[in-house]
């Protein structure tokens, strides 16, 4: 992949990065207000409760993802980005645009997403 395409993906990366870093440190204040609530009734409680496993629920899985731009990050530092992590041959730009963070082809993703690790 030339220079130039590498730069894009990896400025589009880096802002999909800063944007789930404030809506982390977001969710994670939400979750401790919810716990200064200092509610009697048994009814608001429970609901206190359940939009803190909301909120700890989409922490998780945008830190997953923040996870998983990290390693792209670092693909495209070795010089490795484009490339499926499976079957080594180049990934379509589509599939990039897509899911850029991903690192594997169209053709293994759903094989790769099951059965192995990032």
């Amino acid at each position: 992949m030339d220079k130039k395409r590498l730069d894009y993906y990896k400025k589009k990366l880096v802002s999909r990065r800063e944007e789930l870093m404030k809506t982390i440190a977001r969710t994670e204040e939400e979750g401790r207000q919810a716990d200064d609530d200092q509610t009697v009734d048994l009814a608001d409680k429970a609901a206190n409760s359940y939009t803190k496993e909301f909120l700890f629920g989409m922490t998780n899985t945008d830190r997953t993802i923040l996870n998983m731009i990290d390693a792209a990050l670092k693909r495209i530092q070795a010089n490795e980005y484009g490339m499926c992590a499976n079957c080594q041959e180049e990934m379509q730009q589509k599939r990039l645009e897509a899911v850029s963070a991903r690192p594997v082809a169209i053709n293994v993703g759903l094989f790769y997403l099951l059965y192995c690790t990032f």
